[in-house]
């Protein structure tokens, strides 16, 4: 399966409570970042990448992006939303979107996030691993903010290790960038609420999931320390 066969689904409805000091009202995804907010960077970036069908799964102010999409088009990426009616968390999001995810397998991003890699080697990568689901990991010198991945020598992940302020030292970290094939999904389908970490990938036996390592540039615009970071490398 080629990458733009591919449903990308990109999880943009959280609160980002962090950022209202510096955001007040503002959906996270529309940050505005040197003059373009970041959902155009992403969607760009999807373009790029050869994507051609992506889902913005919306909560909070969700007219806010839907009246920035009308503003212009984005072809040749088809660009549709999914919205949900009260705060479902990033796994409940998931399966509130999956009757309109039909491709196998599906790709979830975050969308507070973004990682100088290639989908089309990640997707390549998940399908010879054989595994039911694919993460991208990002390498970073400071991993005291993020939980670490602990990853064996097939490629294969081991455990999730939690954050720890005092881990200072670089490690692999989850980038928010999944593969997930249809018998995960279908464990998916099962939440109504939750997390796509804590109650599915966490959960699943060591040595099930592929990761996938990506050692290119990561941004992570979830607090106002790693925004203030984002025009540097958004305009690289």
């Amino acid at each position: 399966m080629q990458i733009a066969e591919i449903n990308v689904a990109v999880l943009a409805g959280g609160l980002g409570s962090r950022l209202q000091g510096v955001l007040p009202g503002t959906p996270k995804i529309l940050a505005p970042i040197a003059g373009k907010p970041f959902l155009e960077y992403l969607i760009e970036w999807l373009i790029r990448q050869g994507v051609r069908r992506t889902l913005l799964c919306l909560g909070y102010r969700s007219a806010d992006v839907l009246a920035f999409l009308k503003t212009r088009s984005f072809a040749p990426l088809e660009v549709s939303t999914v919205i949900e009616a009260e705060p479902l968390g990033t796994g409940g999001a998931v399966a509130n979107a999956l009757s309109r995810l039909t491709s196998d397998p599906v790709l979830v991003i975050n969308g507070d996030t973004m990682v100088d890699a290639d989908l089309t080697a990640f997707l390549a990568a998940h399908d010879a691993s054989g595994a039911v689901a694919s993460i991208l990991c990002a390498r970073v010198e400071d991993a005291g903010r993020y939980g670490r991945l602990e990853i064996d020598s097939r490629q294969r992940l081991v455990r999730f290790a939690e954050k720890d302020p005092l881990a200072s030292e670089p490690a692999w970290i989850n980038a928010g960038f999944y593969l997930f094939g249809r018998a995960a999904l279908q464990q998916i389908a099962g939440l109504t609420r939750g997390s796509l970490e804590r109650d599915i990938l966490e959960r699943m036996p060591p040595g099930t999931i592929h990761a996938f390592p990506a050692r290119g540039h990561f941004l992570d615009i979830g607090t106002p320390e790693t925004l203030t970071l984002a025009p540097e490398i958004l305009t690289l």
